[in-house]
């Protein structure tokens, strides 16, 4: 039976993510909880699913890591060159996925969205990434 990769995809994102030191000059951090009080720009590494992807000789799952992004600044300016920055780092690149193999990573779609609060601008990024057990 294949074991959830999300963890360990969890844990690749958010080193990808901090190692990146473009995207660090652009946000105060990456987060999958946010401490009360922190500083927009922000990513969060949100909602996760996973479904089967198995073979005959082996286990594998499409997974889908929801990334947020969260901005105080007018427009949405800021939230696309962050986004974009988050695919660059991103997308077709090679995750290190703890017992899995990481077979692809593809962005998956973006969007931006104005928040209840005017203040406030809210980014949804999304990536699929294939993995197999080791």
């Amino acid at each position: 039976m294949a074991e959830s990769a999300m963890g360990p995809i969890q844990a690749a994102i958010y080193t990808a993510l901090t190692g990146d030191a473009t995207l660090a000059a652009l946000v105060t951090g990456v987060y999958d909880w946010v401490p009360e009080g922190t500083a927009k720009p922000y990513v969060v590494i949100g909602e996760t699913i996973a479904t089967p992807r198995n073979a005959h000789d082996r286990f594998g799952r499409r997974n889908v890591a929801t990334l947020h992004v969260w901005s105080g600044q007018q427009g949405m300016s800021e939230i696309n060159t962050i986004m974009s920055r988050i695919t660059a780092v991103l997308d077709h690149q090679t995750l290190t996925v703890t017992g899995h193999d990481a077979v692809m990573v593809h962005h998956e779609f973006e969007q931006t969205l104005n928040d209840p609060d005017p203040e406030i601008r809210h980014g949804v990024i999304r990536f699929a990434v294939t993995t197999e057990e080791t």
